[in-house]
C-alpha cells in the first residue's frame, strides 16, 4: 500500500508508466468517399462544392419522400371518408389525380434543380 501512495504523489511517474506500458492504437481509418462531382486532388473548394451538391440532392430526395407520404396520408384519409359515406368517391379520384400531378411536378422540379446545382 505504501507504494501506491508514492505513485499517487508523483503524477509524472504515473504518466511515464502509462507511456511505457500502453501500446499505440494505430487504427487504419477508411478512405473518405469522394463526392460525385468535384476534383478531390487538392482543390478544396471544388471538393466542398461537390459535397454541398450531394447534400442538396439528398435533401431534395427527402423533400420528395415527405411529399409522397403527405399525399398518401391525404388519399387514405379521403378514402376512409368515402367508405363512411362522408365524401363521394369522385373526391377520392380527384385527390388521387391531384396527388399524382403534384408528385410528377415535384419530381420534375427536383430533376431540374439537380441539373442546375
Amino acid at each position: 500500500m505504501p507504494h501506491l501512495k508514492s505513485l499517487i504523489q508523483h503524477p509524472g511517474l504515473i504518466l511515464l508508466t502509462c507511456m511505457l506500458t500502453i501500446d499505440n492504437a494505430l487504427a487504419v481509418l477508411p478512405t473518405p468517399v469522394p463526392p460525385s462531382t468535384g476534383a478531390p486532388n487538392g482543390n478544396w473548394l471544388d471538393l466542398m462544392k461537390g459535397y454541398v451538391k450531394d447534400a442538396g440532392l439528398v435533401i431534395g430526395l427527402l423533400i420528395a419522400v415527405v411529399v409522397f407520404l403527405w399525399m398518401s396520408w391525404i388519399l387514405i384519409a379521403k378514402f376512409n371518408e368515402a367508405r363512411r359515406g362522408q365524401a363521394d368517391w369522385g373526391e377520392v379520384g380527384v385527390v388521387a389525380v391531384v396527388g399524382v400531378g403534384v408528385m410528377i411536378f415535384i419530381s420534375y422540379i427536383l430533376t431540374e434543380a439537380s441539373n442546375v446545382i
